[in-house]
């Protein structure tokens, strides 16, 4: 249920994942760093309400795994 779909599913099908490719540390620190450069470039955009978009962002990386 948290994955969202089977267990395996991407290795079954040889489909490369940020972990099979990099390691799991290593994906961790990416997807950390994707997400300071979104809200970076939110904080830029001029937008006013760009609160919700960050959210979606945090709760993106930290679900859980």
């Amino acid at each position: 249920d948290t994955l969202g779909k089977t267990a395996g599913k991407d290795e079954h099908h040889n489909k490369p994942t940020y972990v099979s490719l990099l390691g799991l540390e290593a994906a961790r620190r990416h997807s950390l760093q994707l997400r300071d450069e979104a809200h970076a470039a939110l904080s830029r955009s001029g937008l006013t309400d760009a609160a919700r978009l960050a959210l979606l962002a945090d709760r993106i990386v930290e679900r859980e795994h």
